[in-house]
């Protein structure tokens, strides 16, 4: 049945070659977010996963996929596929990290500055953009969050278990330390 969690998880789509990951391929505790560029609790999430992947450096695998509630971030949608042009061009995370670091500026004309700024290939950029290459990849990010029950962002799963950061994101240290059977 294509719609049923792999055993033992809420995550509905399984880690893929075609995430945008980091950190070792055997990790023993996998960290999967779904994100939104334009939410500001996954701005405030962002530098505690870079600070979770240093503190656990080697132990942890992190994999972001995007979906934005186009509905309440009408420039959310525009800064996925924008990452994703990066993505093709070896450059995802430093798009991730420009779009989370200028939130408050992700129209057009900002992002075309930030792929400039990062080196894209800006024809190849622009006509991406234009067609709407990345689309699709998107629209099966979200469709793998919903399947996997994500209500809003970030979504963020352990091991393939949802884990509710509601009450802050303190908890992700206390989740991966319980699941590498660390002290912090």
């Amino acid at each position: 049945m294509s719609n049923a969690h792999p055993a033992g998880t809420d995550l509905a789509q399984p880690v893929a070659a075609t995430d945008h990951i980091l950190g070792p391929e055997h990790a023993p505790v996998v960290l999967v977010e779904y994100g939104d560029y334009q939410c500001p609790t996954c701005k405030q999430a962002a530098p505690t996963v870079k600070l979770l992947l240093e503190h656990f450096t080697n132990r942890v695998r992190f994999v972001y996929r995007h979906f934005p509630l186009e509905q309440a971030h009408p420039f959310a949608l525009s800064a996925a596929e924008a990452a994703e042009c990066a993505g093709e061009q070896g450059r995802f995370w430093q798009m991730h990290d420009l779009l989370f670091e200028h939130q408050d500026r992700l129209m057009p004309k900002h992002l075309r500055s930030y792929a400039e700024r990062i080196g894209l290939d800006l024809a190849r950029y622009v006509a991406e953009m234009d067609d709407h290459v990345y689309l699709q990849r998107i629209r099966e990010h979200q469709e793998g969050g919903r399947r996997s029950h994500v209500r809003g962002t970030p979504g963020f799963y352990v091991n393939g278990r949802i884990f509710d950061v509601s009450f802050g994101l303190r908890g992700l240290f206390d989740a991966v330390s319980a699941r590498l059977g660390t002290h912090r």
